[in-house]
């Protein structure tokens, strides 16, 4: 981490908005304790609260299904290399059912904004709604402008629009974390390599 991280819990001199941040911070992430990018955020209590909210919406709020989101969050993670961003969402990405191949896949393949990353996608063991996903992240990610044809392939996949906005908030919000994890090196990660994915079949069983 670049930046000392801020206390675990609120200083004793904190103003009472200050200490009601941390509550709701805490209460998101219980029973766990907060995390180093909860630290990180919280030297701008307003920016951590703020960030709480829209995340907490996005994992909590949501009917887009889990595994197409953590799906979403690897891709975002391997395109931005965010170390951190990886190894916390591609386990959860297992757990919501996302095959050990499909998200081996989504490490391994090259941005689908180029004519190799597209062959290499239709040759991908991914499923219509997945490849449609990733090709979504992908353009989100990498020219933030994204094709008619790629757009039409999430309805084409059977995505409402309630889905759509989801995935759409969701990318967008991962390529926020993934841009405040990298250039803060938060968790002190930057420049480690990702578990690998039968690393993190094999801590699931």
């Amino acid at each position: 981490m670049r930046l000392p991280y801020a206390p675990s819990h609120p200083p004793a001199d904190a103003d009472p908005s200050t200490t009601e941040i941390y509550t709701r911070i805490a209460a998101r992430r219980h029973p766990r304790p907060l995390i180093p990018l909860d630290l990180s955020l919280l030297h701008s209590p307003p920016v951590a609260d703020g960030w709480n909210s829209f995340l907490g919406a996005i994992r909590t709020r949501t009917i887009l299904p889990g595994a197409l989101l953590e799906l979403a969050v690897c891709r975002v993670a391997v395109l931005t290399g965010a170390v951190y961003e990886w190894n916390a969402h591609a386990p959860l990405a297992l757990k919501d059912g996302v095959a050990a191949a499909a998200l081996q896949a989504v490490r391994e393949m090259p941005s689908t904004v180029e004519e190799a990353g597209r062959r290499a996608l239709e040759a991908s063991v991914l499923s219509a709604v997945q490849r449609a996903v990733v090709r979504y992240t992908d353009e989100m990610t990498g020219r933030v402008a994204v094709e008619e044809a790629t757009f039409g392939a999430l309805g084409e996949a059977g995505l409402g629009e309630r889905e759509i906005v989801e995935l759409t908030a969701g990318v967008a919000g991962y390529n926020c974390v993934s841009r405040v994890l990298v250039a803060l090196d938060v968790g002190e990660n930057n420049g480690k390599e990702m578990k690998s994915v039968e690393e993190m079949v094999a801590g699931l069983k």
